[in-house]
This record gives C-alpha cells, sequence and structure tokens, in this order.
C-alpha cells in the first residue's frame, strides 16, 4: 500500500497542503482507522487528489526531487554502482550518477534510516528521489531480479573458521569473532530469510555437539540450518553486537533490539539472551508491520464475536479480558478493537511490554520494570490522563488488578490480557490473585479465549472422509458429520511441505451475564462458570475448531494440538 508505514507524515500534508474541510479530513482519517488502509490509499479512493499530484506533494513537502518518468532500463555500469544485496534489501534502484553523486530510487523513499545507511555502505553522496513506488518496484525487479529465497547451505560453505572454539573471556577475541565477515553474512542472511518467510520468531540454540537456527512459521518451529558448533559462540556474539548487548556477559540474560531494513521496509527484532549449559541461547521476535492487519474484519472471526467485540470496545466502561498463550494474537485483536473506537472524541492510553504496533492518535507507553516503570505505575498515572479506554499490557498482580477495577468502576473501558486456558478460567485466575469476587463480578463485562492454528494451504489441499479414530479423539458424533469432509495438505513448494500456510483464529466469548455474576460473587468454580457460559450461548474453543474443521479451513490435528 501507498506510504503504509508513514500515516502520520501523510496526514500532516493532507492537513497542510491540500484543500479540504476538516470534516473531510476527518473522514478520511476515520476511514483510515476503522478499514486499516493506509491514509494515503483511502485520500486516493475518495478522489480528494490524485495520484501524481500526491507524489509531488509528498516530494515538496520531503525536498525531496520528483521525478514524473524514470527509465524503463539501466545501464549496466549504473547498475553496478550499487550491489545487489544491497539493492534488494533497501528497495533501491541508481538512475543517474550527477558527478559523484548517485541519484537513487527506492520503493520506500521516507525510510529514516535508508540515507544515512546508504551514504555509509556505498561510500559517496547520495541523494534519494521520489517516484511511483509501484514503478520503482518494477524497475527494481528488472534491473537486479526479483528476490530468491536465502541458501544458507551454500552460504555455510563459506564460512571458514578455526577448529579451536573462540576464548569467551577474551573480549577482544570475541569482538573479532563477531565482526568475522562469513559470520556477519550468515547472520545477516537467516535474519532477513526470517523476514521474507514471515517468521514470527527466531531460535539460536547451542548444544554440547550442536548449534541449531530455527524459525517460528505459523505456529510451528521449523529447523532452517545446523551451523558447525565452532560457530555458536561467534554468531551470537554478532547477534549481541546488532542489539547493542555486552557481548563480554554471559551469566545473566540480556534484553536488546535490533533494527533492519528488509525490501525497502523497516522491521524491528526483539533480542533476548538466556544463559544455559552450553551457551548463551537467542530468541528474536520479528515484529514486521507489513504483514499485521490492525483491522477487526481482517482477523476472521465468526460474524456473532466480530460483532460483540465491536459492541464491547464502544461501551464506557468495564473490563474487556483476552486470554491465550503467548502468541495467540492476543495484542493483535486488542489493537484491532482500540482502532475500532479511535476517533478525536476518545482518549486513549495503553501500557504495553513492549510495544509492538505503533496506532497513528493513541498514548502508547512502553513499561519498564528496571526504572519502576510497571503496569500498575503506568495504570495509576493513566487514571490522571482524562483517558477514555486504557490497554493494559497484562494484569500480572493484585496490584494491577485492583487499578485496573477501580479504572473501570470510575467510568474508564479497560482493555488487557491474562494467561488461562480458556475464558472462564480468567475469573478463577483473578481470584487468586487475590482479587474479591464481588468487584470482579461488578466490572468485568466479557472475556475473550483465543488459540490460533494453521491454516490447510490452498495450493495443494484435498479432502478425505473421516474416520471413526478422528471422530472420537475430538469428541464428534459421526451423525453430526454425515457426508462431511475433512481437509489436509498434500505439501506443496508454496506451503514449504508442510500442508500449511497461514494461520485462523478461534475463539470463545463469555459475555457476563447477571446469572454469571451471581456465579462468580458465591464462588463458583472454573468448570461450574464454563457451565453457566456455555448454557447462555458460549462456543468452546473445541466447538469453534470443529466449525472451521468443517469449514475445511484447518486439520483435526491442530484442533486436538490447541483446544
Amino acid at each position: 500500500m501507498l506510504f503504509a508505514d508513514h500515516n502520520s507524515l501523510i496526514f500532516e500534508i493532507l492537513e497542510k497542503r491540500v484543500t479540504m474541510s476538516p470534516g473531510q479530513i476527518d473522514d478520511l482519517q476515520a476511514t483510515h482507522t476503522q478499514t486499516g488502509k493506509a491514509l494515503a490509499e483511502v485520500a486516493l479512493a475518495a478522489g480528494v487528489l490524485s495520484r501524481e499530484t500526491l507524489l509531488r506533494t509528498v516530494a515538496d513537502h520531503e525536498g525531496l526531487r520528483y521525478l514524473e518518468k524514470i527509465p524503463h532500463a539501466v545501464p549496466t555500469a549504473l547498475r553496478e554502482t550499487v550491489p545487489t544485496r544491497l539493492a534488494r534489501d533497501y528497495g533501491i534502484v541508481p538512475v543517474e550518477d550527477e558527478g559523484g553523486k548517485l541519484i537513487l530510487l527506492a520503493v520506500d523513499p521516507l525510510n529514516p534510516f535508508a540515507l544515512d545507511d546508504l551514504t555509509f555502505a556505498l561510500g559517496r553522496d547520495i541523494e534519494i528521489a521520489l517516484a511511483d513506488p509501484e514503478a520503482v518496484k518494477a524497475l527494481l525487479d528488472s534491473t537486479y531480479g526479483r528476490r530468491d529465497s536465502v541458501d544458507l547451505a551454500e552460504i555455510l560453505r563459506g564460512v571458514e573458521m578455526a577448529e579451536a572454539e573462540v576464548d569467551t573471556a577474551d573480549v577482544g577475541a570475541l569482538a573479532m569473532a563477531a565482526r568475522d565477515a562469513p559470520v556477519i553474512r550468515f547472520v545477516d542472511a537467516v535474519l532477513r530469510d526470517a523476514v521474507r518467510r514471515q517468521s514470527s520468531d527466531v531460535h539460536f540454540e547451542p548444544f554440547e555437539d550442536a548449534f541449531r537456527v530455527r524459525f517460528r512459521i505459523d505456529g510451528a518451529l521449523q529447523e532452517v540450518s545446523t551451523p558447525a558448533r565452532v560457530l555458536a559462540v561467534p554468531v551470537i556474539s554478532r547477534i549481541k553486537v546488532l542489539a547493542d548487548l555486552n557481548i563480554a556477559e554471559r551469566r545473566v540474560p540480556q534484553d536488546g533490539r535490533i533494527q533492519m531494513t528488509v525490501d525497502g521496509r523497516a522491521v524491528d527484532m526483539r533480542v533476548s539472551t538466556l544463559p544455559t549449559q552450553f551457551g548463551e541461547s537467542v530468541v528474536l521476535r520479528v515484529l514486521d508491520k507489513s504483514v499485521v492487519n490492525l483491522n477487526l474484519d481482517a482477523l476472521g472471526m465468526p460474524p456473532g464475536i466480530l460483532g460483540a467485540v465491536r459492541e464491547l470496545a464502544r461501551r464506557p466502561n468495564g473490563i474487556f479480558i483476552v486470554t491465550g498463550p503467548t502468541g495467540s494474537g492476543k495484542t493483535t485483536t486488542l489493537n484491532s478493537a482500540l482502532r475500532e473506537v479511535n476517533d478525536e472524541e476518545t482518549k486513549i492510553l495503553t501500557a504495553e511490554d513492549p510495544v509492538e504496533y505503533e496506532i497513528d492518535g493513541i498514548m502508547q507507553v512502553a513499561v519498564n520494570a528496571g526504572i519502576g516503570l510497571t503496569f500498575a505505575t503506568a495504570l495509576r498515572s493513566f487514571l490522571r490522563q482524562d483517558p477514555d479506554k486504557i490497554l493494559v499490557g497484562e494484569i500480572r498482580d493484585l496490584e494491577t488488578a485492583r487499578i485496573a477495577v477501580q479504572a473501570s468502576l470510575t467510568g474508564h473501558l479497560v482493555f488487557s490480557t491474562l494467561h488461562t486456558n480458556d475464558a472462564a478460567g480468567a475469573v478463577t485466575r483473578l481470584v487468586d490473585m487475590g482479587l474479591e469476587p464481588y468487584l470482579i463480578a461488578a466490572s468485568l463485562e466479557a472475556v475473550l479465549a483465543q488459540r490460533l492454528v494453521r491454516r490447510v494451504c490452498r495450493e495443494c489441499s484435498g479432502t478425505y472422509r473421516p474416520g471413526e479414530d478422528d471422530l472420537a479423539r475430538l469428541g464428534i458424533d459421526h451423525a453430526a458429520v454425515g457426508e462431511g469432509t475433512f481437509a489436509r495438505g498434500r505439501g506443496c513448494a508454496a506451503c514449504g511441505g508442510s500442508g500449511y500456510r497461514g494461520r485462523l483464529g478461534l475463539y470463545e466469548l463469555i459475555r457476563v451475564t447477571d446469572r454469571f455474576r451471581e456465579a462468580v460473587v458465591a464462588g463458583a468454580t472454573t468448570l461450574d462458570l464454563a457451565a453457566i457460559a456455555c448454557e447462555e450461548g458460549t462456543r468452546t474453543l473445541r466447538q469453534d475448531g470443529i466449525r472451521a474443521l468443517l469449514d475445511h479451513a484447518t486439520t483435526a490435528e491442530e484442533i486436538l494440538r490447541y483446544t
């Protein structure tokens, strides 16, 4: 989407440089918020201005040269001024050499890191000009070829390291190992391949006689490389250098952050190190905004739950909790709900650990326990900021729970998350923290439990008649299935042979009714609360999974694994 990562800048440009009434700007912003589409695309669709006028206006506002027409081909000599890897990574293509200054076009000409990075990498003066990003992308592909997958095995064959392990007590040796060119190339290739394959996490795991690299793709770990064991220290040292961590400290966990540009877009990676018996284990959480659509309509919720979540997000007060394990999409669901109600009349504050996705118009705070900024202290301060709606990343302790209840009872809508197995378990978890049942009953409005399961690959999907064993494991009566079939993928190039591609959500929503509140105050067990919810219309995670199964969206194995 056009300028998808720069909505704040586009809003500023439309407000200052395009003749529109305040009402028109508000309408564009509301459409952008509700649909999740880039503000530039919304403005073009509304006919506010033409694509060329928008591009010229952005170029003028940013002081960039605008090229209405770009060449159909780049001469070989000019093409060779920018290495292929650099061109692909930053989404750039050279179009002119003006006496030593290289003029580049970029797929994302507003990338704040590109100019400094490229000036240093190319060792010469450069200027980034602006042209239609789609035309630039086409020129990039025709000049440097389309992106191919990274051959990590080929890169490993070029890594020449000494047979002896690096002396981990020698800081100089660690730094030298981290600067070794083949190691730099290997780490760079792994991280870029992870982004391109839409991995959520990258794991570097040292063992006694092995060193393993795995990607988490669609919720499942896949081994992608097994470098020699002697590479563990150099590779991990390189990652710690990129994350600005202490390479000499290997006894305590460390957390850091890597920012890099892949295919012309900025990507964040959260880095966590953990000392283990055979060295440091490192996990990187990949935060790529371009693959996350914070739009409730895009989450695939059943219509009944989608409508309920929309209604809950517009409530004036109460607590709405989303539960599920790490990586089940809780943050995406809550942020998507917040976007639904993000308008000029609503003040929204969030406390997150960390702030994963920036949302225009919402005040977001990253908690930092090291300096005393916890969820509880942030939430207490929020109440003095006159908010309408508040998001607390997670209710972890009694203090946070009490303040959340206080906020909800004084006219605020509070969104938060808990780690429980099902929706009814959220009540028990709050009671176990020490929160009085009558306060839970008075403030809680709804609990949404969710899981993410892998979706059957559409390229190689086939159907089959389920056997009695499959049905028995799922607890389904054969008569209920009738002549229905299940789906499974055979494995193809598109899904990497796994039979799965992409994920979908399973949901279990409990609306807190008068009967449910009475049961909470009476100290009902989790099983009793779940039974009451089901009697009042709640569909369990397993039941929602069976719905997805009969829709040929996922497999019996995935339902049994996650519900």
